[in-house]
């Protein structure tokens, strides 16, 4: 079968899936709520990342819709009957991959210019510029997308959308806070901190904005590699 019907397939389940919907919206309401509330009580140290402080509880729903789009194919047989429609399990795959890029994208990319609109208007003369609030906004987006990939090539390995989000959500929340005064050490390499940077104004650690999601893509790209080869080798 051509990947084009395949890629239509995957939309379709990912498109009446309302779990999948909501975590779509969570990426967008937690995002915009946290950071013009982070906005409204911030000071100057770094005007960019106040108005993006938000995206720490949005990834938190764009993993949970990456998961999710997985993990569901491991329930009930779900996968025996989309390998028995489309064999050929890498083409599935990267239908399924494509499948959660690109509304994450969209929606991250929406998020991102949504957020720098309501944090512009609370810090009002002293928000960043349009120029470094524009790369914000495309960095947010990226980071929202790549952090949803990252969890559904971890998905796809682990089969469970439970033990995904026990590996990741308590990384997110805990481990990565709790090395995060590590800058400049192992810490500024994690995936969420990495893609992080371009958030910032200024940044003190090795990574620079495009070169932290650089890193951020690699984590996703060895996540997904390791997913198309456990959906390669496993039983279905």
């Amino acid at each position: 079968m051509p990947f084009a019907p395949v890629l239509h397939a995957e939309w379709i389940k990912i498109r009446t899936l309302r779990s999948l919907w909501g975590a779509l919206a969570a990426i967008l309401a937690c995002t915009t709520a946290f950071s013009a509330l982070a906005a409204a009580d911030a000071d100057d140290s770094d005007p960019l990342f106040s108005v993006f402080f938000g995206i720490g509880f949005g990834q938190v729903a764009a993993i949970a819709f990456g998961t999710t789009a997985v993990s569901s194919e491991f329930r009930g047989g779900a996968l025996r009957l989309t390998l028995a429609a489309v064999p050929d399990r890498g083409r599935w795959f990267a239908a399924k991959a494509t499948a959660v890029a690109l509304p994450a994208l969209a929606v991250g990319l929406l998020t991102g210019f949504v957020t720098l609109l309501v944090g512009r208007s609370a810090l009002g003369a002293s928000a960043p510029g349009w120029a470094e609030g524009v790369r914000g906004a495309v960095g947010c987006g990226l980071h929202l997308m790549l952090m949803a990939l990252f969890a559904a090539g971890l998905a796809a390995v682990l089969r469970s959308g439970v033990a995904t989000l026990a590996v990741l959500i308590p990384f997110l929340l805990i481990v990565s806070f709790v090395v995060g005064d590590l800058s400049g050490g192992v810490a500024d390499f994690l995936p969420d901190r990495a893609g992080q940077v371009a958030l910032h104004s200024t940044w003190d650690g090795a990574l620079g904005p495009w070169s932290g999601l650089a890193v951020t893509a690699l984590w996703t790209s060895a996540a997904l590699v390791a997913g198309g080869w456990s959906v390669r080798r496993r039983d279905a």
